[in-house]
C-alpha cells in the first residue's frame, strides 16, 4: 500500500485591509516575521562563519516555516497596498526601511553561503586533484618527456553529501 503525501494546505485568500488597525496589525506581523526570519538567518550565518555546517543544516526546516510565513504576509501587505498607500503613508514607510534593512541582512547571509560554497568546491576539486595525479601511470615519452595524463585512467570522485 502506497502512502499518499498530505497536501499543502492552501491559506485562505488574503482580505484586504480596510481599517488603520488592521493595517497596522498587517505590517507588524510582517515586521515581527521578518525579525524572527533575520534571527534564524544571522544564526545559520553564524554557524557557517564557525565551521558548523551541520548545526546550520539542522535550521533548515525553521527557516523554511518562516519563509512561508514571509511570503504569506508580503502577499497579505501586497492585497493592502492600496489602502496602506492612502490612508497610512508614515506606517508603508516604515515597512518599507524595515523591509530594505531585511533584504541587506539577507544579501550578507547568502554570501557567506556562497563563500562557503566556493570554499568547499575549491577543496574537493583539489583532493579530486590530487586523486587523480595519484592514480595515473607516471611514464615518459620517446622524447624523454614526462607523458601526459591518459584520462581514461581518471576515476570520478565520489562524495557523501550527508554530514
Amino acid at each position: 500500500m502506497n502512502a499518499q503525501p498530505h497536501p499543502t494546505p492552501t491559506p485562505a485568500p488574503a482580505v484586504p485591509a480596510s481599517t488603520p488597525a488592521e493595517a497596522r496589525r498587517l505590517a507588524e506581523g510582517l515586521m515581527g516575521i521578518m525579525t524572527s526570519l533575520l534571527d534564524l538567518v544571522e544564526e545559520e550565518t553564524e554557524l557557517v562563519r564557525a565551521g558548523k555546517v551541520r548545526e546550520a543544516m539542522a535550521l533548515e526546516t525553521r527557516k523554511s516555516e518562516a519563509s512561508r510565513e514571509y511570503m504569506r504576509a508580503v502577499t497579505e501587505i501586497k492585497h493592502s497596498a492600496a489602502y496602506l498607500k492612502a490612508s497610512t503613508p508614515d506606517l508603508l514607510a516604515t515597512l518599507h526601511r524595515h523591509h530594505d534593512t531585511f533584504r541587506a541582512m539577507l544579501q550578507v547571509n547568502l554570501t557567506v553561503l556562497a563563500t562557503a560554497h566556493a570554499v568547499s568546491e575549491g577543496i574537493i576539486r583539489g583532493v579530486n586533484g590530487e586523486i587523480q595525479q595519484r592514480r595515473m601511470p607516471q611514464g615518459y615519452t620517446a622524447a624523454g618527456q614526462r607523458a601526459a595524463p591518459n584520462h581514461r585512467y581518471a576515476t570520478p570522485l565520489a562524495v557523501s553529501r550527508s554530514l
